[in-house]
């Protein structure tokens, strides 16, 4: 679920979310495992309309929000645990001031510190923070900081992304130069990320995630866990995308079209595309060799090339048994290009 900045049209859009909701429920099951309200600003919602629209959600396993830092008040705080949230991610991005500017960013390190307390305050005990690797003027020394930082926080889980810019953009014409020395960087940036976050006893699960080991529980994002394991899912509210069984849609992103639509009780415009066993057993493979656990087999060989396989595996960057098929560790930091090898 996305939710929008506009002020004037919160209460129009969660009637929307709801009523596209209606309208789908009976793709859910009963007792539904994760919730994920994201789209990255949830939190920038006026705090009524938030309640309504959580509270009139149904009850699931792990129910997720993401929030701007500089939006978490006790209030704020006190309110999702009461409607039912038990995990906040928070993006952090990083903990430098001079390269949040550059991301343009409006929170500052103190903001995801007074956070974190904020929500540790409601008795929240499952906190993630993303951070951002590669930013134009990022150096070694800045990476390690920000990682220090946010080890200092105590988060149950850490997602580390590499920075994405999309050719094009102001921001890439603004930072093109940088970009390209950044993108040398990027394998050694990655390796660190692994390295100073495995050290401190977090366990990496997926390519860029990890969460704390040693306290009894599983931490790994529940909610994103089911992407990479190819399940089923339902994506409501604007451009968001649903994968079931074999065939994915996805809501066009407009708000005006799409208030239009479910006020007049019609599901909003999208678009659809079939997927065959061809297409889910290859999105199986790409996604589930992002995992430490080894990916079952069963179903899955026809995505899979014989000759690219054997050289993988000879390289040492996979490990094959009867039923199982994992990266090494030196196979997942080369990630992508080692299971695009792999594919038929």
């Amino acid at each position: 679920m996305t939710v929008v900045g506009r002020g004037g049209q919160h209460r129009a859009y969660v009637d929307a979310l709801l009523r596209e909701l209606d309208l789908e429920r009976g793709l859910l099951h009963d007792n539904l495992e994760t919730i994920f309200l994201g789209g990255g600003t949830p939190t920038f919602t006026a705090l009524p309309e938030l309640v309504r629209l959580l509270e009139a959600l149904p009850g699931a396993g792990e129910v997720t929000v993401e929030a701007n830092p500089e939006t978490v008040t006790p209030e704020l705080a006190r309110a999702l645990r009461s409607a039912g949230v038990t995990r906040v991610s928070l993006g952090a991005q990083t903990f430098r001031p001079e390269l949040l500017r550059v991301l343009e960013r409006v929170a500052g390190p103190d903001d995801v510190r007074r956070a974190v307390h904020h929500l540790r305050d409601a008795r929240f005990d499952n906190i993630s923070l993303d951070l951002i690797y590669g930013i134009p003027g990022q150096t070694t020394s800045d990476l390690e900081a920000d990682l220090g930082d946010a080890l200092a926080l105590e988060p149950e889980h850490l997602s580390c992304y590499e920075l994405e810019a999309k050719p094009g953009t102001r921001f890439t014409h603004a930072w093109g130069t940088e970009l390209e020395r950044q993108a040398d960087a990027m394998e050694d940036y990655f390796e660190r990320v692994v390295a100073t976050l495995t050290s401190a006893g977090l366990r990496w699960y997926e390519t860029a995630n990890f969460c704390r080991g040693d306290v009894g529980r599983d931490l790994r994002s529940r909610h994103n866990l089911a992407y990479w394991l190819g399940r089923d899912y339902l994506g409501i509210g604007i451009g968001a995308v649903s994968t079931i069984e074999n065939r994915r849609w996805r809501n066009a992103p407009r708000l005006g079209p799409y208030l239009q639509s479910l006020e007049a009780g019609s599901v909003p415009e999208r678009e659809y595309e079939e997927l065959d066993g061809d297409v889910r057993a290859r999105e199986r493979v790409m996604l589930g060799l992002r995992l430490d656990e080894p990916l079952p087999l069963d179903g899955l060989r026809r995505a899979l090339d014989p000759t690219g396989l054997a050289r993988v595996e000879q390289l040492g960057l996979a490990e094959r048994t009867e039923d199982t098929l994992a990266l090494t560790t030196r196979g997942r930091f080369l990630g992508g290009g080692v299971t695009a090898e792999l594919l038929a």
